[in-house]
């Protein structure tokens, strides 16, 4: 047998790209297949704003003509501006269970990255920190949320034989929303809006431009500290508002304002995962009436909050703290009333101990962590 990695540019590598998972994961109950219209326009430069400041390449591993393993590599010119430190990134990594299947897809990357100067490899990131990232290293034995990644033990195994070691870990909080705020929580955010001082609003579909300027003004202003954060452009704010007006109500979405200037949001999703389990990523030729008649009959019973910021201004005071939890118990009570039983709180750095220390006093549990590796490429 002989073992290839190709970079996917025919349509035949591409579409073994989609479908090394299908292969990887056929044995895990776990495994959700992602839709394959999403997926697919996700990797074309042509629909996909993250390409405009990225040069990406995927590649394949075929043993014979099975295709085995896949990777992507990415050079992401609006990081290096923000964080100018000569790395490169890569994701998407999926393999069977062998070392030289990964060890020669990691090769590949990291001369395709040498080539461009890169002095680091970072990843995963399916292609941005903005979208999925991290590989799963702990909670394996549940299905992930929409829009986070899932793996198998021996991927972590593999990658670090290859001499890659951790750069960050990265939590998801499994959080039960029929748990009321604890009382000194619900005090805070009482004092706060006695004062007068607080609106919590709903995301206005009828404003939905102004709304999503202010959503990602807060978020560029509260994350821009963050470790490997990068800002979203023009364009990627388009697209996200595009997905949400399809995929949410309003109330899915809080927006507090404090002396009349907006300070705080907080975005959920619902959970896409609990529907498309057993369509193996197909809409045809009877996904779409599924699909359409479960988003239609019943609420999510779990939905996942992957926004959620608070100016920096406010950062360490107590109006902060009484915001954050505000915007949260904003979108709890909703889903709550509607049925919906768990929320993921994802993702939320090891080292962010001030969101850590709340989330878990709210009664949020740790149930997945996911792995950013890093290795020198010099």
């Amino acid at each position: 047998m002989s073992l290839n990695v190709v970079e996917a540019t025919s349509k035949r590598d591409k579409q073994a790209f989609l479908r090394v998972p299908h292969l990887v994961f056929a044995n895990d109950p776990n495994w959700v297949a992602p839709l394959d219209l999403e997926r697919t326009e996700h990797l074309d430069p042509r629909k996909n704003p993250y390409f405009r400041h990225a040069d990406v390449a995927l590649f394949v591993a075929y043993e014979d003509d099975r295709p085995v393993g896949r990777i992507s590599a990415q050079l992401d010119r609006l990081r290096l501006e923000h964080h100018p430190d000569a790395n490169g990134q890569f994701g998407f990594l999926d393999a069977v269970d062998d070392p030289l299947v990964f060890a020669a897809l990691l090769a590949k990357v990291e001369g395709w990255l040498r080539d461009r100067g890169m002095k680091k490899a970072h990843g995963p990131f399916n292609f941005s920190i903005n979208d999925e990232m991290g590989l799963l290293v702990s909670g394996f034995e549940t299905p992930p949320s929409m829009m986070m990644g899932h793996a198998l033990p021996y991927f972590a195994r593999h990658l670090e034989a290859q001499g890659y070691g951790k750069a960050k870990d990265v939590f998801a909080y499994d959080y039960n929303g029929l748990k009321p705020l604890p009382r000194p929580m619900q005090a805070m955010i009482d004092k706060v809006k006695a004062a007068g001082d607080l609106e919590i609003r709903p995301l206005s579909k009828k404003n939905l431009d102004r709304d999503l300027a202010i959503i990602i003004d807060i978020f560029n202003d509260a994350w821009s500290g963050n470790w490997g954060f990068v800002p979203m452009t023009r364009e990627e704010i388009t697209a996200l508002g595009k997905n949400l007006k399809m995929l949410v109500a309003e109330d899915y979405i809080s927006i507090a304002t404090y002396k009349g200037e907006p300070a705080a949001m907080a975005v959920s999703l619902p959970n896409l995962n609990e529907w498309i389990r057993d369509l193996d990523g197909k809409l045809l030729p009877l996904g779409w009436a599924k699909l359409a008649w479960r988003l239609l009959a019943r609420p999510p019973q779990s939905v996942r909050m992957p926004l959620m910021g608070v100016k920096r201004s406010y950062h360490g005071t107590a109006v902060g703290s009484a915001l954050a939890l505000a915007v949260i118990d904003a979108v709890r009570s909703y889903h709550v009333g509607r049925g919906t039983r768990h929320a993921e709180l994802s993702w939320i750095l090891e080292d962010n101990m001030p969101m850590r220390r709340m989330i878990e006093a709210m009664g949020g549990v740790t149930y997945k962590t996911y792995r950013i590796y890093e290795k020198s490429l010099t």
